[in-house]
Parts: structure tokens; C-alpha cells; sequence
């Protein structure tokens, strides 16, 4: 909980003095790595901010999209790594609360969920199958609490997050642009502290993620009240109805310290606050502790003279607990008092801009090493493709969101289990949102691999109807400060730059989480990619399957099995040619099934991604409920192996469900727009068979497959 040599003398002479230890602590929290970005911050500036529908973009507590008619979506993503590695239930719930308050702070409704977790290898690692466990209760309770639906997200097991845990939360909300809030404040005006009170846990926790994580530290580990905060929720909706809150933040990393140098530089204001008028629950608390605790379901709010009585009734009725706590000033300066005595006093954008670092990159040395591998020997390929199933990374999710309420609120229209979920909007649209994630490609190949992420996410947008408008990402990686790490990171951001470019959708906010390793190493990187789209019309629902019905693949299928599924699960192989992303021939895919869908050619539609295309049709089998003959040397490839068509898992490919009468529509359209495509099945029967030309060389029986997918993680589960 303190600076290095450099910034302390940096610090210094920006003050022209020695900081106090009040000083140093409020610093020390906002300069933290999870605070500051001083290590990313630079490279960030690359990403695509702006766009047609982009009313704010990063820097805020959300980003907001206009979805018309006087409309506007917010999102966010956040992160409770070390806490949930910590204590997995109160880590990951605190996660949730965290970042439905930053959806909040734009003065909208949260109105949806999204989780990616990561640990490791749960057939093997009790640990891992317990972190996966409580966290997963964690989000549950209080997302089911709040009466918000989580409707997706995704999961991946991986030995290099053996005692560890990635917990990402992604929020959505709803609201009229009219009543977004507006951000700004006036000399006079009052800072009123509302929700929760504020103890003891959390106290360093900006801190205690942004170190590696060496020792269970609980007591930086916030406690999480999901009850409080669906009153915070409620008193702020109705003070911004009533129009009493002039300028919002969230009290998340750094507490105080944070919020109220980010709110006084951002306005451009000064801020005194008096810390002894801070509503507590725990007795004699140092004001450095009522600075930097991280205790959770505090939201800080500027109200002007005439509506703080109003603000008053409004958290009363609720019973809402609140403090005013202090005044806007002139200036910059952010003065803490302890009842009459000052201290600390500093100027706020001093605080808020911690000096950023150029830290050095260099290409990591075990790339070269698994850049060429021996391809390993085809097993029997149906017993590889029930295998293949069963395995935590593709099986069903199904035990995770049965345990979700992704109904509440009566907006999902399409629910978890899809490639993306739909909400229904008040505006007659309807809005898919997915996030994604592969942390075996992003080792295999950093900028690759997050391209991967970044075109699955879309894909899954693409499978609702949807035409993505905005993005946020999560970059995760281990210590900035080992040049090689730090490489993977550069490489990530420049992929997500690339991409977003290419396909002109903005990146509205994110957040960025290092230091993620522990004594066994650092994780694989890991950015995790979410996406936002809009459907003017309506969105694809699937039909189920008929006897009859044509398989048709778009996309090309390539020799590009490097961190696929099946090297890493069945071989225990990691390297190879890792998927990339054709970005000319992905848009016309893209724009060509949007077609097929807006033109309502086709019963469903489903991209391959992990375990590829025998894992694909798979899926489709199982969840329409029927068989299909599938034939490889129909598949659009390069010449291939039978294992690597199946479980290449190449991107930009779509498989669509097209009723007889309508394929020779569906083939013109996509001829028309020049795609790679064929039909290269037919539904019928119980049996999921692949052959080449007129060899059957795989062929599991449908319910058999069934009982794998749907069965194997619960099953794993309930034996932890």
C-alpha cells in the first residue's frame, strides 16, 4: 500500500511538499495499477471510441449507445479476480454489485447480466471445482436478488488457472437519453454519500489487485448486501426522476479516494469533504481507512442546495441510509477533513493522473517453441467426438444458468444456451448481447486469438439477426513488468484496434486487470470481448429441425487446429496454427446470413467455434432433437484431414437450418455476395453421422450425445 521510489518523488515535487500519510494513502489507492492504468493506459488510446450511436465511450463509470426514438443502452465490464480467488461467493457477488452500480451511474436502469469465468482444471482440481462452485452461487444470489436476469456469458477451464480464478461481470442497461445524467456541479452544491456503510473490508483492495496474489488477504475482500443495494438502485432512479442529482460516481476501486478525485477532476471542481460525517458501521475508523475502504453499495452524488431536501425524503422513504458529507468548491483541490482538521490536501488532477509507464516488450521465447508441432495421430473419431462433448469447455452450461433468473423483468427473449441472448427494448427493438473469450488461442497466438474473440462474439450477434454497434473488452494478462507478458498485451489491444476498425464498431469501455498469477505463474492471456447489437426488425427464433431439412455450412474450413480443443483436450498438445480471421471474406459472411436471417430463409443459425465443426452440428443435433447425415467432402476446406474438418475450429463460419423449398434462394444470396458455402447435410433419423464421400467416419447415436453434453459438467459438479 505505497509507491515506488519514483512516483513518491514524483509526487513530491507535483505538490512541492512531502505528502502526509493520509496523502500517500489516497494516492497510493488511485495510482494502483487497477486504478490508474499506468502500464495500458497509453496503448488504450488506439481503440475506436467514436461512432454513430456513441454518446460517451471509456473513461466513464459506462458507456452509452443511442438506440433511437429517444433511447439509450449502457454497458460496462468489470472484474473481481483476487477477491474471488480469495473468497469465490462474496468475490464474485461483489463483482456483480460493483459493476451494476457503474450502469447506474449513467442515471439508467440495469436491466441484464453477463459473467466469464475462468479456473482450472475442474475434472482433476477439487480447488478449482469449489472456487467454480461459490462462485457461480456468488452471481446468482445476487443477481436473483436484485431482480436482474443474467442471460449469458461464458466459461473456461485451463490448468494455468489452477488456484486462481477469473470472475469478469458485464451489466446492460435501459433508459431514456433525456434522463441520462449530466455530469456536472457548481460551487455550493452538496456531496451526499448514499447506501451502504462503510467498514472495514475492502481496505486495499485496488491494491490488492495490482500485486500478484501471494497470500489470502481477506481482508480486502469486500462484503457484499444485495438488499441494500436494490434500495440504492430504487432511491437513485427516483432522485434522477426527480432531477436531484447533478453529477454521479459509483464508490468501487479506491473507495473515496477514487470517487471523489475522479468527480473533482472531471468537473473541473473542488470537493471538501468532512469524513468524520460519514455513516459507519464499525467504531473508531482512522480517516484513512473511511478513505480507501471498498465497503460496497455506495454511490456518490452532487445535489444542488434546493433539491438536497427532496434527496433527503427520497433515501428516508427507501430507507436508504445517506450522508451529506461535503461541498463543491472553486478550484481543483480535493480537502478531506476529519471533523474541524484538515487532513489532506491535494490537487485532483494530480491524484487522478498517476505518471504512466513505457514499460519494454519483447516477443516471448515459447512461442518458437510451439510454432511447429508433430501433428498428432486421428483416434477413433466417434468416440473422439463423444469425448470431445463431455469435456467442461464445450459441454452444456446448463447447470450455471438454471441456477440464474434470466426471465425476471420479462425482456429476454432469447435465453442463455443460444449463441447469444435477446432482449426485448421499449422501443419495439431488440438488443443481443454475448461475450467471448479463448484463452488456449490468445497463448497460441495473442493477436490472432483476440481477433477470434472479437469475430465469435460478432458471429453469435449475427445468429440472433442483430448488426453489432458497440463493444467493450476486458484484457487480463499476468505482471505488465515481464517484458514478455507485456508483449502479449500490446499484441491483444492492436488485434482488437485491427478489428474494430475494419468493421467500424466503437469500443464505448473495458477495463484491464494485470498482475493476474500466482506462485505457479502467470495465466494465459486472457481478454475476454462483449458485444452489443441491434435488431430493428425481429430477432431469429429458432424452429426446430425436420426430417428433410438441408445443413448448410458458410465459410471456409482451414488446417488451423493450434490451441483447438481437441489438441489441448484429447492430445494434451499446445501449439500449432492458431485460427485467423480473413476480415474481408468474415464481413461478407456476415452480411450475407444477415441477409438469410432479414429474409427469413432460414429455421436457425449457428457459428462453429470451439471443438469446430463436429462439435457444431453436435449441438444442433442435440438441441433440435434429431439426426444428420453430414458429408466432409462437401465441407468448403482446404484438402484436410477427416480429424482436422471436424475439429478445426476456424472462424467466420455459420451453419444454417434451410428448408428444402428455400435452398435454391439461400444459394443464390450467398453466391451473390461471393461467400464460400455448401449444403453438406440432411437432417433425419437418431444417428449425428459424418462420412467422406461414402465412408461413415463418425457416428454417434443423438440422445447418447444428449446425455454427454448436457450432463457432464452437473455431474462433475455434484461429485466436487
Amino acid at each position: 500500500m505505497s509507491l515506488t521510489p519514483q512516483e513518491s518523488a514524483y509526487l513530491e515535487k507535483k505538490i512541492g511538499r512531502k505528502p502526509n500519510p493520509v496523502e500517500l494513502q489516497i494516492v497510493a489507492a488511485e495510482w494502483s495499477e487497477h486504478c490508474s492504468y499506468k502500464s495500458s493506459k497509453k496503448h488504450l488510446k488506439t481503440l475506436p471510441r467514436k461512432g454513430r450511436r456513441v454518446i460517451s465511450g471509456p473513461g466513464y463509470d459506462s458507456g452509452v449507445l443511442d438506440v433511437g426514438d429517444g433511447y439509450v443502452v449502457t454497458v460496462h465490464i468489470e472484474s473481481h479476480n483476487h477477491p474471488s480467488a480469495v473468497e469465490p461467493y462474496g468475490g464474485a457477488a461483489t463483482g456483480v454489485g460493483g459493476v451494476i452500480r457503474d450502469i447506474l451511474s449513467a442515471g439508467t436502469r440495469p436491466i441484464a447480466i453477463l459473467d466469464g469465468l475462468r479456473f482450472g482444471d475442474i475434472e482433476k482440481d477439487t480447488h478449482a471445482r469449489w472456487l467454480f462452485k461459490n462462485a457461480v452461487r456468488g452471481i446468482a444470489d445476487y443477481g436473483n436478488c436484485l431482480g436482474i436476469p443474467t442471460i449469458g456469458g461464458e466459461i473456461e477451464f485451463d490448468r494455468c488457472f489452477t488456484n486462481y480464478a477469473l470472475v469478469d461481470v458485464a451489466s446492460v442497461g435501459f433508459g431514456k437519453k433525456e434522463r441520462l445524467i449530466q455530469n456536472r456541479a457548481d460551487r455550493g452544491d452538496y456531496v451526499v454519500l448514499i447506501g451502504g456503510s462503510t467498514g472495514r473490508d475492502g481496505i486495499g483492495g485496488s491494491q490488492f489487485a495490482s500485486d500478484k496474489l501471494e497470500s489470502e488477504n481477506r481482508s480486502a475482500v469486500q462484503i457484499p448486501d444485495p438488499f441494500i443495494e436494490k434500495l440504492v438502485i430504487e432511491a437513485i432512479l427516483e432522485a434522477r426522476n426527480q432531477k436531484c442529482i447533478k453529477a454521479m460516481k459509483d464508490l468501487g476501486g479506491g473507495g473515496l479516494s477514487c470517487a471523489v478525485s475522479e468527480t473533482s477532476d472531471a468537473l473541473s471542481v473542488g470537493i471538501e469533504l468532512d469524513v468524520a460525517l460519514v455513516h459507519k458501521r464499525e467504531q473508531n475508523m482512522s480517516p484513512t481507512e473511511l478513505m480507501v475502504s471498498e465497503s460496497q453499495e455506495r454511490m456518490l452524488v452532487i445535489t444542488s442546495p434546493e433539491k438536497l431536501q427532496t434527496l433527503k425524503e427520497i433515501c428516508e422513504k427507501l430507507r436508504v441510509s445517506y450522508s451529506i458529507v461535503g461541498r463543491v468548491t472553486e478550484g481543483n483541490t480535493m480537502q478531506i477533513k476529519y471533523d474541524k482538521d484538515t487532513v489532506a490536501k491535494l490537487p485532483s488532477d494530480v491524484v487522478v493522473n498517476a505518471p504512466l509507464l513505457d514499460r519494454p516488450a519483447s516477443v516471448p521465447k515459447y512461442l518458437a517453441r510451439i510454432s511447429s508441432i508433430k501433428k498428432p495421430k486421428a483416434p477413433n473419431l466417434s468416440q473422439t467426438l463423444l469425448r470431445m462433448l463431455s469435456n467442461p469447455n464445450i459441454a452444456s452450461k446448463h447447470w450455471v444458468y438454471t441456477q440464474y433468473d434470466h426471465e425476471v423483468g420479462i425482456r429476454t427473449v432469447i435465453k442463455p444456451g443460444q449463441d447469444a441472448s435477446v432482449l426485448r427494448l421499449d422501443n419495439g427493438k431488440f438488443l443481443s448481447v454475448k461475450i467471448d473469450g479463448n484463452s488456449k488461442h490468445c497463448y497460441v497466438n495473442p493477436r490472432q486469438g483476440v481477433i477470434g474473440c472479437f469475430d465469435e462474439a460478432c458471429r453469435n450477434i449475427v445468429c440472433t439477426g442483430a448488426t453489432p454497434i458497440g463493444m467493450v473488452d476486458h484484457l487480463q494478462f499476468g505482471n505488465p513488468e515481464d517484458p514478455e507478458i507485456f508483449w502479449t498485451f500490446k499484441e491483444s489491444v492492436e488485434g482488437i484496434t485491427e478489428y474494430a476498425k475494419y468493421f467500424e464498431i466503437p469500443c464505448v469501455g473495458g477495463k484491464v486487470s494485470l498482475y493476474n498469477e500466482t506462485d505457479d505463474g502467470p495465466i494465459k492471456p486472457t481478454p475476454l470481448i462483449g458485444v452489443l447489437g441491434l435488431i430493428e426488425g425481429k430477432p431469429l427464433i429458432p424452429k426446430k429441425a425436420k426430417k428433410g431439412d438441408l445443413l448448410v455450412m458458410v465459410g471456409l474450413t482451414k488446417d488451423e487446429l493450434g490451441g483447438s480443443e481437441y489438441y489441448e483436450y484429447v492430445h494434451d498438445v499446445v501449439g500449432g496454427a492458431c485460427p485467423a480471421v480473413d476480415m474481408v471474406s468474415s464481413r461478407s459472411n456476415q452480411e450475407a446470413v444477415l441477409e438469410i436471417i432479414g429474409q427469413g430463409m432460414t429455421k436457425a443459425v449457428h457459428d462453429c467455434s470451439k471443438g469446430g465443426l463436429g462439435v457444431a452440428i453436435s449441438e444442433l443435433c442435440i438441441t433440435h432433437e434429431i439426426g444428420c447425415m453430414v458429408s466432409l467432402d462437401k465441407v468448403p476446406s482446404e484438402q484436410l484431414a477427416e480429424d482436422e474438418l471436424l475439429f478445426s475450429e476456424s472462424h467466420s463460419r455459420f451453419l444454417l437450418i434451410v428448408e428444402p423449398s428455400k435452398i435454391k434462394a439461400v444459394r443464390a444470396l450467398l453466391e451473390k455476395h461471393k461467400v464460400k458455402h455448401d449444403a453438406i447435410g440432411k437432417f433425419s433419423g437418431k444417428n449425428i453421422a459424418f462420412k467422406n464421400k461414402s465412408k461413415v467416419v463418425a457416428s454417434v447415436m443423438v440422445d447418447k450425445a444428449q446425455e454427454k453434453w448436457l450432463n457432464s459438467l452437473g455431474s462433475l459438479v455434484s461429485h466436487g
